[in-house]
């Protein structure tokens, strides 16, 4: 048996050790349009902020595609996929055969098509090591940074330089920071905390043109800088499979065992679109976790195994200047909402089950939460009223809980 995996970040890893689960000896080639060992990309901005090391944001130790008996051929890229003859062609020319092959070719950066943005001097993306690496030679003290995109990339990109540069400015054409993931009032929350840092925001706006560097906005403003990063979005890379004559929506389209439509063919992580278990639809879930393991329920399948991936939610754990963000699901349903200083909590419920929450400043226990909506265990079969409001006494029995809470109902 030979695998082949097209990627490198957190769906090859977890691929490799589902294979090595199952398979301890059958030859895994890892091809990477990066040149660099497996990372974590979250930890990008952190990189910049000098809260960790190139080093330390090894997603694996050095020695791991040793460990497992994989080949890296780092630096290159696979530029088609022959479904009918088992073989991929790389950036090179050069022809490999495989009997199961993954695709975990990840996402790329959306740069939208704005008039003059061929004449800023200085601008990049941030999605990569290479990416922050390249904003880190590029920032000095003096600098003026515009951001393009108050989502989680723009904003973590924001918090990783702030302390570097004069000023960051960020745009965006949502009325709220992070729509994808936040309500109005939670946005608020986030916001004037991260405002409070000195970080700027000017949003319901976008930029119309580009006059070297300085961004004229659709509502007449004119920002000079000295830096333009672009953080509006991703598109998933689907180009392969569908070159190839696979299945594919917004992402690759994958079933429960991670296998394309291709023959022996699976693909993970950020390209792919799966059933999202809360909503039913079929979404792409750009997450670290949802990555591995995909990718591991790819790996023990293309090597003989039985493994189903059918618990996909939409979630994200992020935090900016010590502010705890955790959401995951689907809002929709009847809610349930409190708030009080730089604490937001709003679970939501939909045909006797929770479906989704959203969690600002206090995200203890928020792990209950999430195991009920991936259960979709019913409301009626637990204390729904004790776990809004104390999730965490559900660890202890029902007469402890009752004592801790002075002779209350529990």
């Amino acid at each position: 048996m030979k695998y082949i995996i097209i990627g490198n970040s957190a769906a090859a890893v977890g691929c490799i050790e589902g294979i090595r689960r199952q398979d301890a000896d059958s030859p895994v080639t890892v091809i990477s349009a990066e040149r660099y060992h497996t990372y974590s990309r979250p930890l990008i901005s952190y990189l910049l902020a000098g809260k960790t090391t190139e080093r330390k944001m090894k997603y694996r130790p050095e020695s791991f595609y040793s460990d497992n008996r994989c080949k890296l051929i780092a630096g290159k890229t696979v530029i088609s996929i022959q479904p009918d003859k088992k073989t991929v062609t790389l950036s090179d020319g050069k022809s490999l055969d495989y009997d199961k092959l993954l695709v975990a070719t990840g996402s790329t950066p959306f740069v939208p098509p704005i008039a003059g943005l061929d004449s800023v001097t200085r601008k990049t993306t941030f999605l990569s090591l290479d990416d922050a690496k390249g904003l880190e030679q590029s920032i000095a003290k003096d600098c003026r940074v515009l951001i393009l995109g108050a989502g989680l990339i723009g904003l973590k990109c924001a918090e990783g330089i702030n302390k570097r540069v004069q000023s960051v400015t960020v745009v965006d054409m949502a009325d709220r920071i992070l729509p994808s993931i936040l309500d109005q009032a939670g946005a608020a929350i986030v916001k004037n905390h991260i405002e409070k840092k000195g970080i700027q925001f000017l949003l319901s706006d976008s930029v119309q043109e580009f006059r070297g560097d300085l961004a004229v906005l659709k509502s007449g403003k004119k920002i000079p800088f000295d830096l333009l990063v672009i953080a509006v979005g991703v598109r998933p890379n689907t180009a392969l499979v569908a070159n190839a004559g696979g299945e594919v929506g917004r992402g690759i389209a994958v079933n429960d065992r991670c296998e394309t439509s291709l023959p022996d063919v699976y693909a993970a992580g950020d390209c792919t679109e799966c059933k999202e278990v809360t909503s039913g639809e079929r979404r792409v879930l750009a997450l670290l976790p949802n990555a591995y393991m995909q990718g591991e329920c790819a790996g023990v399948n293309m090597a003989g195994g039985s493994a189903h991936y059918d618990k996909a939610i939409a979630m994200n754990a992020i935090g900016f200047f010590g502010l705890h963000i955790l959401t995951a699901g689907s809002y929709e349903g009847e809610d349930y909402i409190t708030k009080s200083a730089g604490v937001y909590k709003r679970l939501f419920c939909k045909d006797n089950r929770l479906c989704g929450y959203i969690l600002i400043g206090d995200v203890a226990r928020a792990g209950i939460y999430t195991q009920m909506i991936k259960d979709r265990t019913p409301l009626d079969t637990v204390d729904f009223e004790l776990i809004k409001e104390k999730p965490q006494l559900m660890a202890f029995s029902r007469a402890r809980r009752k004592e801790m809470l002075g002779g209350e109902s529990a």
